[in-house]
């Protein structure tokens, strides 16, 4: 489905009809799930959870209608209406963001470095929420195993991990069976969310009026401090906001904004009022508001389902923490790791091991640590927010650059959802003590990683450079002694297509031999999502047969340099694969103090660096014609 949906996108068709409906239920799947089972946790942590705020009419009523208008105004608007316009070709997420908004930015001048740095920690602040999203979802689905059978309440915490080694295990396979019956399932979810809220809402009608924004006023009014630790348990309901964005590109902006209006926001809404009907009637209901809802007759298959529901929204959001690594690792701000595709049909499903077995310890750390939806709450949001607020920032430079709006009518509308954005955020600040330190954490590792890397690899392209000759004038200088030329091609990759190669100075130097036809690639990463075919290759014929190739993918692209090499035969460059060889250099790094980056930092760098995947796996470079030439290089 995903492939699919990304060539419709690409050929910028307008679904309709049947096609548009079944876009919008693979939305309801992969888009919604994590923000479709907050109803799980969120108001039950209002009222039951580290900091609790009384249930009373008030108290109910003003809960009721912050969880609203944060569905309103954060998600409808801000992400719907606005964010969703700020598409990357197509593509959305916060990577896709940042290239925007670094696009056409003057690199001298402070703004770029802020921008860049920004958007890296929002990327990073990605990985946070990544992990703690399944923990806390899996738990609060068997948690309603307390209210089932509370007999059983020890056996909460050993089935959850039960249930996500089973979810990481199944990763290598491919989620492409499972993502079919992703978008049924979640459609039943949203539509037993509704019918049980409506059914106590029914009962209760009086708790419509909570859509009064006076009602959300009055409660923080009363409540003061407590009402701040309780806007940072209605930031839980926004979960997943950021997936709306992310998975643009996967179903096309209408599809997900149809799906929201006339289903996920209706069924949410019902059924958030549903459990503020609950607790108006029964104060007591407060341990598990969504469980008690229901039926006793449908305890069960409401815990089959919600366990169910929760496995597809942690799926998402693991997909998403493998679709963000790749376009990480292609716009230069993660190291190479090996990345599988586990379709050949959907080019958008991948499988990332590292980061696969590194997400299900540190979820299986959570569980243990924490043991409990109430406690890992309050681990949750700090991330999330933190996300939305680089986001608002970045759409605003979007905005006023791209769009041209101009700073003044984009600060005008960004501003008013940054002083959103900063009330949730100030609110889950205090969690920090909780558990909040946890994301926080992760997201300041990954964030020291990722701008090290970014700035180590510029460093290391320096050093590599500084002093080396050009290719044309060591062309001309090989016309004074042209030393043997043998058969066969000779491809040697280079970060800069103008310089020479170290590995062809340390083959002419070895060797004494060059090939019959030498080639000089570089590969470039574009802050686009893909690169048209057409637009692939750049291949300019040089002196005595020399060749300089250039060839440009998106980050969202799949590198191929052999079958990229293979299509520049139509550009008068025909190299035979098997009489092809390809030569890489291979950097050993010494760090060394100097201005440019702390020390501590160039060893980090040089830990990556020596841990980073294989250039030859990556461009997919057939082993047996590779050859390596090392030196050494002082960072």
């Amino acid at each position: 489905m995903k492939g699919e949906t990304l060539a419709l996108h690409q050929q910028e068709a307008s679904p309709r009809g049947k096609q548009l409906a079944l876009l919008c239920l693979g939305a309801l799947g992969v888009v919604y799930g994590d923000i479709g089972t907050s109803p799980l946790y969120s108001v039950k942590e209002v009222f039951a959870g580290n900091h609790p705020v009384p249930v009373d009419r008030l108290n109910v009523l003003g809960s009721l209608s912050l969880f609203f208008w944060a569905l309103v105004i954060v998600v409808a608007v801000k992400y719907v209406v606005f964010i969703m316009r700020a598409d990357n070709r197509g593509e959305g997420g916060i990577m896709a963001l940042l290239a925007l908004a670094l696009r056409g930015m003057p690199a001298t001048g402070r703004a770029q470095p802020l921008i860049l740095g920004l958007g890296i920690l929002g990327a990073a602040m990605f990985y946070g929420d990544g992990m703690v999203t399944p923990a806390i979802s899996v738990l609060s689905a068997i948690e309603g195993l307390e209210i089932v059978a509370p007999s059983l309440e020890r056996l909460v915490v050993p089935l959850a991990l039960v249930v996500l080694f089973a979810l990481f295990y199944v990763q290598h396979h491919g989620t492409r069976l499972v993502g079919h019956a992703f978008g049924p399932v979640m459609f039943v979810w949203f539509v037993v969310l509704a019918l049980l809220g409506l059914n106590q809402i029914l009962a209760v009608p009086e708790v419509l009026v909570a859509m009064d924004p006076r009602h959300a006023w009055r409660f923080l009014e009363h409540n003061h401090a407590l009402a701040l630790a309780a806007v940072g348990n209605v930031m839980l309901a926004l979960t997943g906001a950021e997936a709306l964005y992310a998975d643009m590109g996967h179903f096309g902006r209408k599809p997900i904004r149809r799906s929201w209006f006339l289903f996920v926001l209706p069924a949410l809404v019902l059924n958030y009022f549903g459990q503020g009907a609950l607790l108006l009637r029964d104060a007591h209901a407060a341990e598990n508001p969504f469980f008690l809802m229901a039926p006793e007759w449908a305890l069960y298959p409401m815990l089959g389902l919600a366990t169910l529901a929760t496995v597809i929204a942690s799926q998402s959001v693991i997909s998403g923490a493998y679709s963000m690594t790749r376009q990480a690792i292609q716009l230069g701000f993660l190291p190479r790791m090996e990345v599988r595709h586990t379709s050949e049909q959907e080019e958008g499903q991948i499988y990332v091991p590292v980061l696969n077995w590194a997400l299900m310890v540190a979820v299986m750390l959570l569980v243990l640590g924490f043991r409990s939806s109430n406690n890992l709450a309050a681990a949750y949001g700090l991330a999330v927010i933190g996300t939305m607020l680089i986001t608002s920032i970045l759409a605003m430079v979007v905005a006023a650059r791209l769009w041209g709006w101009g700073w003044k009518r984009s600060m005008a509308l960004f501003s008013c959802f940054l002083l959103v954005d900063l009330v949730f955020f100030v609110a889950n600040v205090l969690k920090i003590p909780d558990g909040g330190w946890f994301p926080l954490c992760v997201g300041l590792v990954v964030f020291v990683v990722m701008l090290t890397w970014k700035q180590g690899r510029e460093l290391l392209i320096e050093r590599l450079e500084g002093g080396r000759m050009s290719l044309a004038g060591f062309i001309e200088s090989l016309k004074g002694g042209m030393p043997l030329r043998v058969p066969g091609t000779a491809v040697f990759l280079n970060a800069h297509p103008d310089r020479v190669p170290h590995a062809l100075l340390h083959n002419l130097m070895h060797n004494k031999i060059l090939h019959e036809r030498v080639v000089v690639a570089s590969v470039h990463f574009e802050d686009v999502p893909y690169v048209p075919p057409a637009e692939r290759l750049e291949v300019k014929a040089l002196p005595e047969n020399f060749w300089q190739v250039i060839v440009r993918y998106g980050f969202m692209d799949e590198p191929d340099l052999p079958a990229a090499l293979a299509g520049a035969a139509s550009l008068g460059l025909e190299c035979e694969p098997l009489a092809t060889s390809w030569f890489l250099g291979r950097e050993s790094v010494i760090p060394r103090p100097s201005p440019e980056m702390r020390l501590w930092r160039k060893r980090v760098f040089v830990a990556l660096h020596r841990n980073a995947g294989s250039v030859t796996a990556f461009f997919k470079i057939p082993p047996n014609r590779v050859v390596e030439l090392g030196t050494q290089v002082l960072l």
